[in-house]
């Protein structure tokens, strides 16, 4: 299989395998009006295998949302067909509506326009809801 390489954008690699789409959800990137391409369980020396995201153009990508998600993920900006620069997602302290609170019974779900807003559980991969305390399940 063979994926052009893009002459302006964004190549996110290393995404845990089968989970671009999930990716591109948490980043709101919709695919249907974004020219991108999907390489799904790539081969990879790291991990075994990975999920390569590759979109043309001017697309913002949110690297406190990526780290939620696809915390080992890099982010390649494409610039006349070179890579000038690469940036690791870093775990952020607190998200505001990146994630979703679970708990039926929390005032987010009842109170419309009320941000979603969570703090990291210290020392885990693991997320609070300021409001009820729910861990969330990213």
């Amino acid at each position: 299989m063979e994926v052009s390489s893009i002459r302006n954008g964004v190549i996110i690699d290393h995404v845990p395998a089968g989970t671009a789409l999930e990716v591109l959800a948490y980043l709101d990137i919709d695919p249907a009006s974004t020219r991108l391409a999907l390489v799904m369980n790539a081969p990879s020396t790291r991990y075994g295998t990975k999920d390569i995201i590759k979109m043309e153009g001017d697309v913002p990508v949110d690297l406190e949302a990526l780290a939620i998600v696809a915390p080992r993920a890099t982010v390649a900006i494409v610039e006349n067909g070179v890579i000038t620069g690469k940036h690791a997602p870093t775990l952020p302290d607190r998200v505001v509506n990146v994630i979703r609170c679970v708990n039926p019974r929390c005032v987010t779900g009842s109170e419309r326009g009320l941000d979603h807003v969570f703090y990291r559980v210290p020392g885990r991969h693991a997320f609070r809801c300021e409001y009820c305390d729910e861990e969330a399940l990213r």
